[in-house]
C-alpha cells in the first residue's frame, strides 16, 4: 500500500520540502521554494540521497537523504560544514 509523508526545513533562507511515498518503489520528491528541483527512487528500505541546489549567490549545494522504512520514513538535510539536520514530518 503506497503513503505519502511530507517533511520540511527552513534553512539559508530557502525552505525545502520533501514527499516519500512508499510502497514496492519507494519515491522521493524535494522542492525548494516551491519548485521542484530533484527526485529519486529506492527499493524496499533502503535510504535515498537527492543532490538539490538552493538559488543563492553562488548556489548552495545540499542533499536530502530519505530513509522509507522500516516504519515510518525519516529526512535529513545535509549540507557542507554544518550538522545533518532533521527535516520535520508535516502532517497533511
Amino acid at each position: 500500500m503506497r503513503r505519502r509523508h511530507h517533511f520540511h526545513i527552513d534553512y539559508a533562507g530557502h525552505s525545502v520540502s520533501a514527499t516519500v511515498q512508499t510502497g514496492r518503489t519507494p519515491v522521493v520528491e524535494v522542492l525548494v521554494d516551491g519548485k521542484e528541483t530533484g527526485h529519486g527512487t529506492t527499493r524496499g528500505d533502503q535510504p535515498v540521497t537527492v543532490d538539490v541546489e538552493l538559488p543563492s549567490d553562488p548556489p548552495i549545494e545540499v542533499s536530502v537523504r530519505a530513509t522509507p522504512g522500516p516504519g515510518t520514513p525519516r529526512c535529513m538535510l545535509l549540507a557542507a560544514g554544518v550538522e545533518d539536520q532533521v527535516m520535520p514530518q508535516r502532517p497533511y
